[in-house]
């Protein structure tokens, strides 16, 4: 029986004990999977990264469910890894093979003035905010502001312009929290700008999630035909890619319909470079200065000299995520991954017995949820390959979870999480609602120890 830790248990790692379990015809290795995760909960970005009004998406926990529920799985929470938790060195003690699956925890800087005003959010943090993360930080976001501008164009810029301008009708049916569901219902905002330094057809948003934009009640969607003119694929989009194609045609839809005078508005605006966030004297966010673009030959864009002053009161930065380094483990600074082989650990370009890697920590942070399961897989077979060399691998006597409570750490078992469904379940309730997030720490594990009495 090879014993083997899933550090982390979002899609990929959740993907991964799954490949593990569901071994291609012909292979028969019997395998005891824990999926390690440093918060009490599950599922990852799926809980806490996809916004709380796309339940179809977020159905996806059912799916994820299903794998942590099958016996051969253990879910252990808050459990970290690394420093203050247990060393990576210790997991390889205690299991056959690790496989980690991290993701990309940081976000992309713009690495220009003004970046860190007040008022200058990463889209990240206000993700965090809205979804209850434990860890999101407590900084009052600026939703008396008239004006914001989310400077990116993929699907995390889409949610948060989408959230802001959303009303309080549809958010009450989601499981966002009643404090960030209060304050976006007593919110000031009425234009959102959405602003790409690159074309309609290089932005990285998926065409559902840009329709979805002109579907909400009291919003309209604005753009500006000459941006969009300026991309080479706009007259004549048939030549595009399939998702661009798309795109293309919902952005040109939009130009050539007449305004519905609603109270909101968004603004998908395009070849426009960030340069400064300025600042109205006070040290706060008094618009974003750009630079307009023009696409280049090689397919990218180059700078034109002339700027674009776009004001606003709060500013999102949606520019991408960067992997860190786990404590232990070897990493590339410049892709922000850990450096393997179809999954198999690298150190010093040679294998290192038991130690693999899934997910964005494995590839960069790129593709959509399910880009994670053909990963997974291949992360998963090349370890099951590996089967009879682990297997000869010296491990710790004994059940890993004991190793684990010997230094210091109270894992939260299924039941635990169960117990925090049931609490938000009833925090729900008492607000007239659906089941509602606990977004703390304290209230969490709360919920979790009174699963066990």
């Amino acid at each position: 029986m090879l014993r083997i830790a899933v550090v982390g248990s979002g899609p990929s790692g959740v993907y991964t004990a799954q490949s593990l379990l569901d071994q291609p015809a012909g292979q028969r290795v019997p395998v005891a999977v824990d999926v390690l995760d440093r918060l009490p909960c599950p599922f990852g970005l799926v809980r806490y990264g996809v916004a709380p009004d796309h339940e179809k998406i977020k159905s996806l926990q059912g799916t994820l469910r299903q794998v942590l529920e099958r016996p051969e799985v253990r879910f252990l929470g808050n459990v970290q890894v690394g420093e203050g938790g247990v060393p990576a060195a210790r997991l390889r003690e205690l299991y056959h093979a690790v496989v980690y699956c991290v993701g990309a925890a940081r976000d992309r800087r713009l690495g220009i003035p003004g970046e860190d005003l007040a008022g200058s959010f990463s889209a990240t943090d206000f993700v965090a905010w809205y979804s209850a993360h434990p860890d999101a930080p407590g900084a009052a976001f600026p939703l008396s502001a008239r004006a914001a501008v989310v400077i990116g164009v993929g699907n995390v810029a889409v949610d948060v312009a989408r959230i802001l301008v959303r009303g309080q009708a549809e958010l009450r049916l989601t499981d966002m929290p009643q404090g960030p569901l209060d304050a976006l219902a007593a919110g000031a905002v009425r234009d959102v700008y959405m602003v790409g330094r690159r074309g309609p057809s290089q932005a990285k948003f998926t065409t559902k999630e840009l329709r979805e934009l002109g579907t909400l009640p009291g919003a309209d969607v604005v753009v500006d035909e000459p941006e969009l003119a300026a991309d080479p694929g706009y007259a004549d989009p048939s030549a595009l890619p399939g998702a661009a194609k798309r795109n293309v045609a919902a952005l040109r839809g939009w130009a050539g319909a007449p305004g519905g005078g609603a109270e909101r508005r968004v603004h998908l605006r395009f070849f426009l470079r960030p340069v400064e966030i300025l600042d109205d004297g006070t040290g706060s966010v008094a618009g974003v200065r750009f630079e307009r673009t023009a696409p280049d030959a090689a397919g990218g864009v180059r700078g034109t000299g002339t700027f674009v002053d776009i004001p606003a009161q709060f500013v999102l930065r949606s520019v991408g995520y960067r992997g860190v380094p786990l404590p232990g483990l070897p990493f590339d600074p410049a892709g922000g991954t850990v450096p393997h082989e179809q999954g198999r650990v690298l150190r010093d370009g040679e294998r290192s017995p038991g130690e693999y890697v899934a997910g964005w920590i494995k590839r960069g942070p790129t593709g959509v949820i399910g880009t994670n399961r053909p990963c997974a897989k291949e992360t998963a077979h090349a370890l099951l390959a590996d089967a009879p060399a682990l297997a000869a691998r010296r491990v710790a006597a004994g059940d890993p979870l004991t190793g684990l409570r010997a230094l210091g750490l109270d894992p939260v078992e299924w039941p635990g999480w169960l117990g925090i469904e049931t609490a938000e379940a009833a925090l729900g309730r008492s607000l007239s609602r659906g089941s509602v997030k606990i977004g703390d720490w304290a209230g969490l594990l709360a919920a979790a120890r009174g699963a066990h009495r």
